[in-house]
């Protein structure tokens, strides 16, 4: 954010603490939406409901779907009088109205909905689970049907585009309302009028059922690089669409989910939570990291003779047991990214791991010969140097293959990998790397 529209944003902040309300209208009318969300979000709840009272729907409403959600916006509306609300709520496309309605409890999405007008798209929509193709769609679309000229197809689209604030691309359908083809603008206006729709359109390959995950939406739309996807009911009859704002809304929030549990922290936690929720969240994690850790001391403790024997061997522990777990922890964070993006098929199992392996193996040598080096420049013995190198090579080459086994492995079992494989592979690291490098002292050196 530029210095001058931060500067802005804190003026108008002020400007509703102050209470002045209307130089606050008059410049917030300048604000892009979002904008002016920010502002919603830096007050306090009870100084953001009393402003919010005072704004025209129009400019609320807008602000209100462009808050960030650990701000809470629907706490916001239900906070106003149903009227009041239902007027907002009747400002918002129905996909936004149904986002910040699905939020609240079902007696309060009633009390606002009984104020609604037309409540018809909103109610179909708050039927399907918020993070499938059916919780993201607008049945807000143009449409006009393949028997239709050009002509009538571009008065149709005139019509319809009046009631439509993002008009992407044309649906065709036959007259049972059947998805059957699409239209790019430019296909309709360089076409002769008297063409049939059928003749020039085409067909509509790219088709999602309401149940579809959000995620798999935003992989589809990637990948064909078209700026909606049509949603289709199981007759094949269109009933509505995902646009392209929703979709990095999605890719934002769960890069930010994938992230936290890869971090071993609950998505439900939020990053503005408060200290009491984030221990609640982290601290169970913690244990269990805890009891890996024991594990880890249990090799240690098994050969603690070697260590009083040969106590240098003290110095190598955290550097072969480190090494290993940050070797891991790549190839971890490439194969949980390949999976998220559906790369890993079956048959391409076989082949990552492999891969993995290998990059561990040679990056296990390369770092192995550099430590061995420096363990015999510090005047150790030769053979100290090999089991260093050796133990270096095989932790990283065992690396190679928890990174990528496990989150496979755990995906497979229907386990969320970000969440649970960092876990299983630092504890293969660092029971492997202590017990690689104990154990072949103990052999070699004793």
């Amino acid at each position: 954010m530029s210095a001058d529209l931060d500067a802005r944003l804190q003026e108008l902040v002020q400007l509703a603490r102050d209470g002045r309300t209307t130089a606050f209208i008059e410049r917030a009318w300048e604000l892009e939406p979002a904008d002016l969300g920010d502002v919603l979000a830096a007050l306090d709840e009870d100084e953001r409901v009393a402003l919010v009272r005072l704004l025209p729907a129009e400019l609320s409403s807008q602000a209100l779907i462009e808050m960030p959600e650990d701000a809470h916006a629907e706490e916001t509306l239900a906070a106003l009088d149903p009227g009041m609300a239902a007027d907002i709520v009747e400002e918002l496309e129905d996909d936004d109205a149904a986002d910040i309605l699905g939020e609240l409890e079902p007696e309060q999405q009633e009390r606002i909905l009984a104020e609604v007008e037309d409540r018809r798209d909103v109610d179909r929509l708050l039927r399907y689970d918020e993070e499938t193709a059916g919780g993201l769609m607008t049945t807000r679309l143009v449409t006009v049907t393949d028997l239709d000229t050009v002509a009538l197809a571009l008065e149709a689209v005139r019509r319809q585009a009046e009631d439509v604030e993002d008009v992407t691309e044309i649906f065709v359908v036959d007259t049972s309302r059947r998805l059957v083809g699409a239209l790019s603008f430019k296909q309709l206006v360089v076409s002769p009028t008297g063409r049939l729709v059928r003749d020039v359109m085409d067909d509509a390959d790219v088709r999602v059922d309401p149940d579809v995950d959000q995620e798999e939406v935003a992989r589809i739309m990637a990948r064909y690089n078209v700026p909606s996807v049509p949603v289709v009911d199981a007759g094949g009859r269109l009933i509505g669409r995902v646009t392209y704002d929703d979709v990095i809304d999605v890719a934002e929030a769960e890069a930010t989910e994938d992230l936290l549990r890869f971090g071993g922290v609950s998505p439900d936690e939020g990053l503005a939570a408060g200290w009491g929720e984030a221990v609640r969240s982290r601290l169970p994690w913690l244990y269990v990291n805890l009891l890996t850790a024991f594990l880890a001391a249990a090799v240690v403790f098994f050969f603690k003779g070697s260590i009083e024997r040969i106590a240098v061997l003290a110095v190598w522990m955290p550097i072969i047991a480190g090494m290993g777990g940050n070797a891991g922890t790549q190839a971890l964070a490439v194969t949980v990214r390949r999976l998220s993006l559906g790369q890993v098929p079956s048959a391409r199992v076989g082949q990552v791991i492999t891969k993995e392996l290998l990059v561990g193996a040679v990056n296990g040598a390369a770092i192995g010969i550099a430590v061995a080096g420096v363990a015999v420049l510090l005047g150790e013995s030769w053979r100290l140097g090999m089991v260093v190198f050796l133990a270096m090579t095989l932790n990283l080459f065992v690396a190679g293959l928890a990174g990528s086994f496990v989150p496979v492995l755990l995906e497979r079992a229907g386990i969320d990998p970000a969440v649970a494989s960092s876990i299983f592979v630092t504890t293969f690291t660092d029971v492997c790397g202590f017990g690689l490098l104990l154990g072949l002292a103990t052999a070699v050196l004793l």
